[in-house]
């Protein structure tokens, strides 16, 4: 694809109400670096959990209920390790030395897919510019679901608030078994290529990751127990399952609800915001108040904050929330906080309105 313009922000003025709310937070919250060992803790705990988990699966597999079960715990345990401490490695937040972060990152490798190819399209593409049609492709997934209004409206839309309850659980091995490749190999609005060429060690690296975790969590387990085949990938089904389940609410409650914001770069590519502005327009949280959702979801529950200080650890989030509220009331900028029960509700509402022709002509969106 040609090379196009990538959108800017403009630049903060003296009195922006990021600068002061960046210069308390320093001052009230970071200074304290006991949320910093929590959550290296926290991170290792989780890893222990996973192999544990994992462990169980060969110790005890040969009873159908706890193969089952153990596969499903370990696919809550995929997600909960990836969206709190591989998550925060890849922002740099969760060691402070940076080599520490990246080793920390072939996590994603053990789950079978590409940790520079997630930075590319996470850290490179989604928190530079989120919910800005095409750049952010976070968000934009597939043609089979429409999010942005400038996307192709195809008549299999007007269905999709309904087939996407079967598609979304089953998210992670799209990822796995079909996002990687496009990523990789795709030509068509292929924006990760936008940022830079992919190293062709990258590639290599993919494929082993696929294979060692084919490998260790679905063929040794059929080579060691004593299950039937299909039962064992019933199992495996199962944990990728859970695994998108949990994920998806985070996916879905952070920045595609029914009120959300869907900034249009313009053709010379200067945005109208600055960027602390923009995120704050685009970004909400969810199930903020609560200690279990703080726990399992870690940064996405509160999401402005991890949007504005994405290289702090998710661990001060809670502190860094309360001040955000405060200058967002000063400087008149939204802060939306919805249980995560209401948010996955409006994002399917979203997804019927945004699947409708009357509703996309009464809005004057094509």
């Amino acid at each position: 694809m040609d090379k196009i313009k990538r959108p800017v922000f403009q630049k903060p003025k003296p009195d922006d109400f990021y600068l002061k709310l960046h210069r308390e937070v320093e001052e009230t919250v970071l200074s304290d670096k006991r949320m910093q060992r929590y959550n290296i803790v926290k991170a290792f705990l989780l890893v222990a959990l996973y192999f544990g988990l994992y462990a169980g699966i060969i110790a005890f597999g040969d009873s159908t209920l706890w193969l089952f079960g153990f596969y499903i715990l370990l696919g809550l345990t995929t997600t909960i390790l990836f969206i709190n401490s591989f998550h925060d490695a890849a922002h740099g937040a969760l060691f402070s030395k940076p080599k520490y972060n990246h080793m920390f990152m072939y996590v994603l490798e053990l789950y079978g897919t590409n940790n520079w190819l997630w930075a590319k399209r996470h850290i490179g593409l989604h928190h530079p510019l989120p919910n800005v049609p095409d750049w952010d492709i976070d968000i934009k997934q597939s043609d089979i679901i429409r999010i942005f209004p400038t996307s192709p409206l195809l008549s299999l839309h007007k269905y999709q608030h309904i087939y996407m309850w079967f598609i979304y659980p089953f998210y992670t091995l799209n990822w796995l078994y079909i996002r990687d490749f496009k990523d990789f190999f795709g030509r068509k609005d292929n924006y990760v290529k936008q940022l830079t060429k992919i190293p062709t060690v990258e590639i290599f690296k993919m494929f082993i990751a696929k294979a060692f975790n084919l490998f260790y969590i679905l063929f040794l387990p059929m080579l060691l127990l004593g299950q039937p085949w299909y039962i064992i990938f019933g199992a495996w089904i199962c944990m990728h399952v859970s695994a998108s389940l949990l994920a998806v609410i985070a996916l879905v409650s952070t920045h595609v609800d029914e009120e959300a914001n869907f900034p249009v770069a313009p053709e010379d590519g200067k945005m109208p915001t600055t960027w602390a502005e923009h995120q704050m327009l685009v970004t909400k949280d969810f199930s903020a108040d609560s200690p279990i959702a703080n726990f399992i979801y870690g940064g996405f529950t509160h999401h402005v904050a991890h949007h504005l200080f994405p290289a702090v650890a998710h661990t001060y989030y809670p502190k860094i929330t309360p001040i955000i509220k405060k200058y967002a009331r000063e400087y008149d900028l939204p802060y939306t906080c919805y249980p995560f029960t209401k948010a996955v509700r409006s994002h399917f509402r979203l997804l019927k309105n945004s699947g409708n022709v009357e509703n996309i002509l009464v809005t004057g969106e094509i």
